[in-house]
Formats: C-alpha cells, structure tokens, sequence
C-alpha cells in the first residue's frame, strides 16, 4: 500500500473496527487507512448478530470505561444516524423485577443508572408496566424511554462508506498471521501478502485473545465463547410488546438475561440466552471447532469459572434444548406468550473474555504498546459505544 503519510492498519471489520478506522481518517488528514478483514463481507459475527439495541447507560459500574463510553456514544450513535438517515427508533425499556428478593437489586440498579445519567429515567409500579407494556406483569420496574433500537449492520456499512471516502482501503478475505514490530513501524503478515504500517489497532472481537498474542501480548484475558438463542415471535403476535422488556440482571454475570426486543422492522425477538459455545464461530448447537474446544479446555481461568458458575451453566443448557423451558423463563414477564407464538430463530456468539482466575472481564479493555493497539474485551454496550470507543482509542494512540 504505497502512501506518503503515515499508514494505520485495523484489523477487524466490525462496526468497531470500522468506527475506529473512520476515526483516525477523520483525525489526521493524510493518513492512509487500511482495514483488514478476515470474511468475505463486513459485520459478519457479533454485529450482525445482536439485538440491535442501543442502550442508555442502565447496568454499568458508574466510573467504568463502560459507563462513561456508553453514556457518550449512544448521543454520538444518535446523531450519526439521523445525520445520514440510518433506522433509529427510541422505543423504550422497562426492567421489570417479577420477584421480591429481585427489588434490591433493583434499587441498586436504579442508582447506578442515575448516577450514570441515564436521561429520564424512572421507577414505575404495576399499573405504570402495564401502562407502557399492557401484556407484561411486575412488582415494579426502571423505564427508560431514550434506550433505543438500530440496525447496526447498515451504521457499519455506512462507517466503511465514511472510510473509503476519505481514501481508506478495506481488504475482505484478509486475515491477519503475524505482526512484527520494526524500526518505526509494524510487519503484518496476511493470506495476501505483507502489509507495512506504522501503526496496527486491532478490534478482532472474538479472535481477541489470539490476535494479542501475535502482537506479543499476554495470553490473559482468554475468549470464551457463549452462543446467544433467539426466539422470533410469529407476526401476528409481534404486537403483544411495543418496546423492550428485560429483567432484572444478575451481578455476578455480564449477561442481562433473556428478554423482549423489537426490531426496528418491527418483528420481536426473545432472548438471547448464554451457553458455552465449542466453537468461536458457531452458530448451532452442533458447532464444533478443535482448535476452540483445546484453547477452552487448557485454559486455567474457564475450570475455575465453571467451578463457580455451573449451576447457571447447566440451566442455559436445558433451556436451550427445550424450547418449552427457554419460554417459561420469558412467560415469567409476559405471560400470554405461548409455544405457538414463537419459532427458534438466529444465534449470535458473543466473545466473552475470561482471566486467569476465572473471572468474567466485564469492563472494556485496551492495550496499547508499541505502536500496537489490541482491543481485548469489547463486549456489550460496544456496538452502541461504538464512535465514542473510536474516539478513545485513538486519544490513546496520541493522534
């Protein structure tokens, strides 16, 4: 890639790595940006595979990089979108807490998303659930009426236009081999031949953990992978939820739990739920991949999280084999949902990272040394975060 000026390679054609990539062509003019990218077609694994949910800020550590990160990027999403006539609907959510023993943890939840400012945030009773969601039933619940859907595959798309046209490069079927620091610059070795670059930053989102390594990092955290169910709700009941319905999440897990969403096509969904995954790419529950069962098997940090977590572990895995489980658990919030109103639908994969104690990372995580920058945990709010994320990165970078 001949260029007079400097040359930045990304590594990973996901909508962060597309938001960072558009980031740094926006920030230093003639700079050359280089997105490589190991699938045919772009947003093919995590972004093209979630909810489509923007979110408000509700469930993170206030003061994490997640908290703030979210908060700024979804106004930045906001603003993107409707600059260029991107789907953007805000629908609305209600967490509902459908237990007694679940109203402290949603006590907790509701300052953490008011010290988050989470924007018009409120407690409401029975009657106020039923007021917003007239099929769905709880003891009480936090709405957020700014929370929001999107279609995250056509914002990465549009990010990549945004990247072209400002003379960026975006090389499909590329995948990253190697990486080599020089004197003043970083040796990419791909399937297609060498690239030189004076800086790397790679978004690999479930590759992680391996491209760290080929950069020379630790091998902590390690990508686990859940595989995320969905069940789609047949159209002539799409209109039993108008917005969102989530319950109220457990604080040991990263994971909110299975719950309602709309589309912004205006079909609904139900789930994902969380299950171990044999293969980082795997989209049924026959997915299997050597090379992903050994790195899970080896790694120290998944047996002790399996010794701590495998109750939960073992009750994903009924609900995802029976259909009628999986439902009862969403039924628990709108009841009037039967088996004959939903159909299994897509699976998403998502990139969990664990640490060698077997802690789940929650908070995102980023190193830099060297002129190589590896995101090694960018899981959920990343897609909404996505522009304030970019924009971080590359603060960090010193561009």
């Amino acid at each position: 890639m001949a260029s007079a000026g400097p040359v930045v390679a990304v590594v990973g054609g996901g909508i962060l790595g597309l938001a960072v990539a558009r980031e740094v062509a926006r920030r230093r003019a003639g700079t050359s940006v280089l997105v490589l990218e190991k699938e045919p077609r772009l947003a093919t694994h995590q972004t093209g595979r979630n909810s489509g949910v923007v979110h408000a800020g509700i469930y993170y550590r206030p003061g994490s990089l997640k908290a703030d990160l979210c908060t700024r990027g979804r106004v930045m999403l906001r603003d993107y979108c409707i600059e260029h006539g991107l789907p953007y609907a805000e629908i609305g959510k209600i967490v509902v807490a459908v237990r007694p023993e679940e109203l402290h943890r949603l006590d907790a939840l509701e300052d953490s998303a008011r010290r988050n400012g989470v924007p018009g945030l409120r407690r409401i009773d029975p009657a106020g659930i039923r007021e917003l969601e007239p099929a769905a039933v709880g003891l009480a619940a936090l709405h957020s009426p700014r929370t929001a859907v999107t279609d995250f595959v056509a914002v990465a798309h549009s990010f990549a236009h945004d990247i072209e046209a400002a003379g960026g490069q975006i090389r499909l079927n590329t995948t990253v081999l190697g990486m080599r620091r020089l004197a003043g610059g970083v040796q990419v070795t791909t399937s297609m031949g060498q690239v030189r670059a004076d800086a790397v930053i790679a978004c690999g989102g479930l590759q992680a953990d391996r491209l760290g390594l080929l950069a020379g990092g630790p091998a902590a955290p390690r990508i686990v992978p859940f595989r995320g169910e969905y069940l789609r709700v047949v159209p002539s009941r799409a209109d039993l939820v108008r917005g969102l319905i989530y319950p109220v999440p457990d604080p040991r897990y990263p994971f909110l739990g299975i719950h309602f969403t709309r589309r912004v096509d205006g079909s609904l969904e139900i789930g994902p739920n969380a299950v171990l995954a044999t293969a980082r790419e795997g989209y049924d529950r026959t997915s299997l991949t050597a090379r992903d069962l050994r790195e899970i098997a080896t790694w120290p940090g998944f047996w002790s999280m399996a010794r701590q977590h495998w109750r939960t572990g073992v009750r994903e895995v009924v609900g995802s084999v029976s259909l009628r489980t999986y439902l009862n658990a969403a039924r628990a919030y709108v009841p009037e949902i039967e088996l004959a109103d939903v159909r299994r639908g897509p699976s998403g994969v998502r990139a969990q990272a664990v640490d060698r104690d077997g802690s789940l990372v929650d908070d995102f995580r980023v190193d830099v040394e060297d002129r190589i920058t590896v995101v090694r945990n960018a899981p959920s709010p990343a897609a909404t975060s996505s522009l304030a994320i970019a924009s971080w990165v590359v603060d960090r970078m010193g561009w």
